[in-house]
């Protein structure tokens, strides 16, 4: 099966800060929080498979795909092991990466994701797959927005909130939809659950108290399953590293300090 090239870019100088967007994104989810660890890391982000600006092989997908396209980018880009950062989907893959490639990682960060689905999620991302492959990605584009933002930040004009919501969607609507159903069949057949039992680096775990796509729950069961790994959260909706760059970079600033002073 082919190894796709990903669209990258890289900035900044000191400990590489690896970052993994979520599902329907592109590295440019992470601008704001980019933005706030330049001065102080080497941030190396990337375009997922199918997203952006990477090439978008044919399906299927799978998780432990997603991780080896990570693994490829740091060998490649980073000399020793990297702080790895993931959210939702990337949260998902870094995950695997953990557990697939240990010698990689530094630090690990996994922020809005789950470890697995019951049949009766695994089943309603079935029914997106299934409606994306219909009409496209536009007809899922409000849901998505609902679950990403909370409502306050998608209505702050004098913010940036909406202005950011409003590129994220147009990011989201020109997604491969063939990709994006592939990108949704390898999230709903993920269970972490024995193999982030093997997970032996430095774990924080970000949740947002507002998330309905992945509720703290599902946050708490992740820190259960790796050993010694912290649970912080944020006031935020799903893409909390987007709603709250700020706070969510200060925390990875506070953990990756951590590490480094064990």
């Amino acid at each position: 099966m082919k190894t796709p090239e990903l669209h990258w870019v890289k900035e900044g100088q000191g400990p590489v800060v690896v970052l993994s967007h979520a599902l329907g994104c592109d590295l440019g989810m992470w601008d704001g929080v980019a933005a706030l660890l330049k001065s102080r890391y080497t941030v190396l982000r990337y375009d997922q498979r199918g997203h952006g600006r990477s090439e978008a092989p044919p399906g299927p997908y799978t998780m432990a795909m997603l991780a080896d396209d990570a693994a490829r980018l740091i060998r490649t880009e980073a000399a020793g092991p990297v702080h790895l950062v993931g959210l939702s989907m990337g949260g998902m893959m870094a995950q695997a990466l953990a557990a697939m490639h240990p010698q990689l990682l530094k630090s690990l960060v996994i922020a809005n994701s789950a470890s697995w689905y019951d049949e009766a999620a695994r089943a309603l991302w079935q029914a997106r797959v299934h409606t994306v492959l219909q009409q496209g990605l536009p007809a899922i584009a409000d849901g998505a927005m609902q679950r990403w933002f909370t409502p306050e930040f998608r209505a702050d004009a004098a913010g940036g909130g909406a202005q950011r919501v409003a590129a994220l969607r147009q990011q989201l609507e020109k997604t491969d939809a063939a990709a994006y159903a592939a990108s949704c069949e390898a999230v709903a057949g993920i269970d972490f659950r024995s193999s982030n039992r093997r997970i032996v680096c430095p774990t924080l775990v970000i949740a947002g108290t507002r998330d309905e796509a992945t509720p703290v729950a599902m946050s708490e069961a992740i820190c259960r399953s790796i050993s010694g790994a912290q649970l912080q959260t944020l006031a935020a909706a799903h893409l909390s590293a987007v709603e709250q760059p700020a706070a969510f970079a200060a925390l990875l600033k506070a953990f990756f300090e951590s590490v480094s002073q064990a």
